[in-house]
């Protein structure tokens, strides 16, 4: 199972430390593909004055010290194109927000890498649009034919994070999991699908569904999951509602696991 977990955002050198040892036991089992997240910037937060992370250079060393530290597969955000080449010669994975999934100019730039490519679904868009970015990306590098296992076989990958349903609302739909899947392997992001977009001058959220989100989509079936975590969410500088705590988060994936060996996925 692939699991992408970790702080929203780059805090400050020693959160990220911290938070990367605690979670060393997901990078120690077996069952787990593990990669480490957490964004060097978050360009597309509410307000001017919210926090934005330490920026590409910065966040990059610290990002190559976790991986020096504890060996770990890396995954992080980026915004812009030319962010895209020196963040790849770091992380295992480029991941592309949601509201830039349509961004052909960034999706050429992460094609171009050997990174493998995370590309989150629009909260605006439905399912089989996704079909564009995973075509890009693969006639980018040189395949013609879309489906799951050209997919997964040079490491693209989809993700899903709910869809906008009103306002400072979304939803799931978890035929959504189903009908990405003949496109590419697919991640499930827990944590956002959990947001309450832009309330006042920040996004609120609702951890206490997480959970049972993530638990829904295993017994759907998906090829991995995103988690956002810290060791104490009230005081994140993002994303703070909708995080799990790390001993939240462990629970929540031994549950995955209990639903998947009965179903038979894994």
């Amino acid at each position: 199972m692939i699991l992408l977990t970790g702080p929203c955002v780059i805090e400050s050198r020693d959160n990220v430390m911290r938070i990367a040892e605690e979670l060393s036991s997901f990078y120690e089992d077996k069952r787990i593909d593990f990669y480490f997240k957490a964004s060097f910037d978050k360009a597309n937060r509410t307000s001017l004055d919210s926090f934005r992370g330490p920026g590409l250079d910065e966040g990059l060393k610290i990002l190559q010290e976790v991986k020096d530290t504890f060996g770990y597969k890396l995954v992080t955000d980026v915004h812009e194109s030319y962010q895209v080449a020196p963040a790849a010669e770091v992380v295992d994975v480029v991941q592309i927000p949601a509201f830039l999934c349509r961004q052909t100019d960034l999706l050429v730039a992460c094609a171009k890498t050997n990174a493998a490519v995370n590309i989150k679904k629009g909260q605006f868009l439905a399912a089989n649009s996704m079909e564009h970015p995973v075509t890009k990306v693969l006639k980018t590098r040189g395949i013609d034919e879309v489906n799951y296992q050209t997919s997964k076989d040079n490491n693209v990958w989809l993700c899903e994070r709910g869809n906008v349903f009103g306002y400072g609302s979304l939803v799931v739909d978890m035929k959504n999991l189903i009908a990405m899947r003949e496109f590419a392997p697919v991640i499930f992001d827990a944590t956002h699908s959990a947001q309450v977009p832009s309330t006042g001058s920040t996004t609120g959220g609702n951890s206490a569904v997480v959970p049972s989100l993530a638990k829904a989509a295993a017994s759907v079936g998906v090829d991995g999951f995103f988690f956002e975590t810290h060791f104490d969410p009230s005081i994140a500088l993002s994303d703070g509602p909708n995080m799990l705590t790390i001993p939240d988060l462990k629970n929540t994936i031994e549950d995955i696991f209990k639903i998947q060996e009965v179903l038979g996925y894994n």
